[in-house]
């Protein structure tokens, strides 16, 4: 697909360096009718006689109409209340749709190049056109994925609008295919505006700042992008002084504030015994928690961007349509709360929707390379961190950790930093200067391999230290007694790959329902699907690399590292045969073919491994 940029038009207005060429169309004043649900009886006759139809408000007043009775008026209804002329009736009937009608002010035009020509409501586009929005710009979507993969070269600003954008494709096709959720214009703005905004929280090179940096520079910190995000949107809305606009579009503050904030997040404020934990919307609501950030099964539409945008990007093929879903999800009641459900014969897909994760994992965010380009980059910022100024509130400087205290300082932040330190001649940032440049360079810690535990462990970081060291002991006899390795000259990456609930299936948290019953949830386990799907939903593997990368060091430390795997009773190591044929048969669980398997060509080339390997044990031993 050709690379797209996003439609100009007329450009006004004053220049910042932050503005998104548009056209700027004026917004109407205030309205009261973007809360209708909530009329009473006073503010329904007051809209009638607004709308020039005060003849009908003693009719209206009689019947005790209220703002949640109005979307369910109909022809019928409005005959039976006494409303004879069908002129008349049509003329109510037009009057009332402007209330729930969406496209009730001019969209600004986006072309991307993921879902094509995409309309955003004006308020969207006062946030993305301001400097805590456009910083996204420069913080790229998948970190250090990009020295590997040369197309993953997006960021994280494109994601959020793709994100807005689907927000509004769901909620608005929940709206169309269920009046009766009676989803209003203000829910719709927020669902959006929280899709939009819901990584602005995020550091240098995304998942390595938060995953990597900050819990080596501030271990005591619990500092997540999530919790930035939620103080970054608060900044923003402040900053930008835009509670009025939001106002002026019919947002009710600070309860919708507190509704996009928990949508993000989850719950600003838990109480002990309290039942429904949002204060945002109310539990006849439920289901539009779900949308952008679904804490019960994981589907929501941030996923389904990435999952895109990113095999687009990385040349990978993904095996899920978002757009399908669109078409088939409902709100049905479950447990006495409304959830977002599909048609059971779409359970097939969204079982490939978290093959696509996990492939997606595997292939290119746990690439092997990629994380030791990740671990190089925050090794120098943690060198750096002392020393980098970054200028905040009333002046006070801030370093890499601590900016995350201050959003004036943080809006700074992005992954410039990375050519800052690069391009420095400061003494005192030479040593994170040369790791950097040995990233650039391509002179990168190499890995010994690959391997994992029986079962999935709970690894602190004092573990992980405590490997490193036992990895430095581990030297076998065939060793080299010429090289010294120390704890420092290893680095091991604990990676843990699920569908996005741990150990747990998330299809057995999404609920079904049929065609012949569309309001009935049922529960689809996995034997009714196929034999073919996983067995276990999550797997933790253990990387170990050198920092050394001469050749008679690394070829020790990959003795080392099998030698540890026996040690610790670790699976084999895929490449364990060849860089250490003398140490794999001394496991003889590593020699059995646990197969069993009917290839007879498999079974001999492994008798035939185990076969070289013991002869060159037993050379090693005589000599």
């Amino acid at each position: 697909m050709e690379n797209r940029k996003r439609a100009f038009e007329a450009v006004s207005g004053p220049s910042d360096g932050f503005k998104t060429p548009e056209k700027r169309v004026s917004v109407a004043p205030p309205s009261a009718d973007s809360d209708y649900m909530q009329w009473g009886v006073d503010k329904t006759c007051h809209y009638l006689r607004k709308e020039g139809l005060q003849e009908w408000e003693n009719t209206f007043r009689e019947q005790g109409i209220t703002g949640v009775g109005l979307r369910y008026l109909e022809d019928a209804s409005l005959e039976k209340i006494g409303i004879q002329r069908l002129g008349d009736r049509l003329k109510i009937l037009h009057s009332l749709r402007k209330l729930w009608q969406i496209e009730d002010e001019p969209k600004k035009v986006f072309n991307d190049p993921i879902h094509g020509h995409l309309e955003l409501h004006p308020l969207l586009v006062r946030i993305i056109d301001t400097p805590q929005f456009q910083r996204l710009r420069n913080i790229k979507q998948l970190g250090g994925a990009y020295y590997v993969f040369p197309g993953a070269s997006h960021n994280r600003f494109e994601h959020s609008i793709g994100v807005g954008y689907l927000a509004g494709q769901l909620v608005q096709a929940l709206n169309a295919r269920q009046p009766d959720l009676l989803i209003s214009r203000r829910d719709i703005l927020c669902v959006q505006i929280a899709g939009l905004c819901h990584d602005l929280g995020h550091g240098p090179f995304s998942h390595m700042f938060d995953g990597m940096f900050i819990p080596k520079a501030r271990p005591e910190s619990k500092w997540k992008h999530e919790t930035a995000s939620l103080k970054m949107f608060d900044y923003l809305v402040d900053d930008n002084n835009l509670k009025p606009v939001m106002e002026q579009h019919g947002l009710v503050l600070p309860d919708d504030l507190d509704f996009i904030k928990e949508q993000i997040a989850g719950p600003l404020e838990i109480n002990k015994g309290q039942k429904w934990p949002y204060k945002g919307r109310l539990e006849d609501k439920s289901f539009l928690y779900e949308i952008v950030a679904n804490k019960m099964t994981g589907i929501d539409v941030d996923k389904w961007d990435y999952f895109s945008r990113d095999c687009h990007h990385l040349g990978i093929q993904s095996n899920f349509d978002h757009r399908r879903f669109l078409k088939f999800a409902r709100v049905c009641e479950v447990n006495g709360k409304k959830m977002i459900c599909s048609r059971d014969k779409e359970v097939g897909d969204l079982y490939d929707m978290f093959h696509t994760r996990n492939c997606l994992h595997r292939r290119a965010y746990q690439h092997k390379v990629g994380n030791i380009i990740e671990t190089m980059i925050t090794e120098a910022f943690l060198k750096a961190d002392p020393h980098i100024q970054i200028e905040g509130t009333e002046g006070k400087m801030f370093t890499l950790s601590t900016a995350i205290d201050d959003m004036p300082a943080y809006t700074k932040l992005t992954d410039h930093v990375f050519e800052q330190i690069l391009h420095s001649s400061s003494p005192e940032l030479a040593e994170a200067r040369q790791m950097l440049h040995n990233v650039v360079r391509r002179r990168l810690y190499k890995c010994l391999g690959q391997t994992h535990a029986d079962k999935p462990m709970n690894v602190t970081p004092t573990i992980v230290q405590s490997w490193e060291a036992e990895l430095a002991r581990s030297s076998p006899q065939s060793g080299h007694q010429d090289v010294s390795l120390q704890p420092e000259d290893f680095v091991v990456n604990v990676i843990c790959m699920d569908y996005g609930m741990k150990e747990k299936n998330p299809i057995n948290k999404m609920r079904f329902y049929c065609k012949d019953d569309p309001t009935t949830p049922i529960q689809i386990r996995k034997n009714q699907v196929s034999k073919l799907l996983p067995e276990q939903f999550a797997e933790q593997l253990i990387r170990v690399f050198c920092k050394k990368t001469d050749k008679k060091s690394l070829e020790a430390a990959k003795k080392h590292f099998v030698q540890w795997c026996i040690d610790k009773n670790f699976s084999k190591p895929q490449n364990g045969d060849v860089i250490a044929p003398e140490l794999t048969p001394l496991k003889a669980s590593w020699t059995i073919d646990n197969e069993g398997d009917e290839d007879g060509g498999s079974k001999g080339a492994n008798s035939s491994r185990v076969n070289r390997a013991e002869k060159s044990r037993q050379k090693l031993f005589l000599s």
